[in-house]
């Protein structure tokens, strides 16, 4: 079976707009599918925030490869082991968060590549090869390209070292964790703060310097996020399952209570 396709990574080299759905609280196969049927190109399956077992983590991932939406797992800070078990059982990328130090990204780009780019353990023939990959050298080589490997920035030092940290070889892009940021700034939630634009000013020129992309997290208000992929963000997490449910949900039940009110008052 031939390698399937990372089709996030494609479209972030040919320029364009890779949308991500956040996975927070949908434990379902389906996920991908819904993801897919939103529009969207990428998860973003969450175990640093979300209550995922790795479990979970492989038949989201699993199911979610032949719909052509690229499965990426956000794992803890330090909990490299996370990332690559995901990898192993059917994600095509680790996004880090926290990534303050060059050295810090060395260890990420590192443990996410099979050698000789990385130290990255074999585990047997690959979900991305539906389980009937090639020779390990053939596999390894083929999958070291197509595995996406993403460092969030959310502290001042790490906006501090963005150019180091970008400069790393096997870190294919920075995403800025907007609500962090924010929050160790002292203007938690001022989104559309100068210093927030600012901070996507300096990210994004070590970005196109380094030759990788933009990633935005965290910003959810439609100005605000048109502002930021202006200013070069285009890996873009556009919110999560259980905003989306809430957002719609509540739009269907306000119809109804105002039918309901209308109705008293007539």
């Amino acid at each position: 079976m031939s390698l399937v396709e990372n089709a996030t990574m494609k479209k972030l080299r040919a320029g364009g707009l890779a949308l991500g759905f956040g996975v927070h609280h949908l434990r379902t196969a389906a996920a991908g599918m819904i993801a897919a049927a939103a529009g969207h190109d990428w998860l973003f399956i969450d175990m640093e925030h979300g209550a995922f077992s790795q479990n979970d983590v492989a038949q989201i991932c699993i199911a979610a490869l032949p719909t052509g939406v690229t499965p990426i797992v956000r794992i803890c800070a330090g909990a490299l082991d996370e990332g690559t078990r995901a990898l192993d059982n059917g994600a095509a990328g680790v996004i880090v968060p926290h990534v303050d130090t060059i050295d810090q990204a060395r260890r990420i780009a590192a443990a996410f590549r099979y050698p000789p780019l990385g130290s990255r353990s074999w585990g047997g023939p690959s979900a991305l090869y539906g389980y009937k990959a090639p020779g390990n050298a053939e596999a390894q080589a083929a999958i070291n390209p197509e595995i996406l490997v993403v460092a969030m920035i959310e502290s001042t030092e790490g906006l501090a070292n963005a150019a180091e940290i970008a400069a790393v070889e096997g870190i294919d892009g920075l995403l800025i964790g907007t609500s962090d940021l924010t929050a160790e700034m002292g203007i938690s939630g001022q989104i559309l703060h100068p210093r927030v634009e600012e901070a996507y000013r300096t990210v994004g020129a070590a970005c196109r310097k380094a030759g990788k992309f933009l990633g935005m997290g965290g910003v959810y208000e439609l100005d605000a996020m048109k502002r930021y992929a202006d200013l070069g963000a285009h890996f873009i997490l556009t919110g999560s399952d259980h905003a989306y449910i809430l957002a719609g949900a509540s739009l269907r039940s306000a119809f109804f209570r105002k039918l309901e009110a209308d109705r008293k008052a007539s």
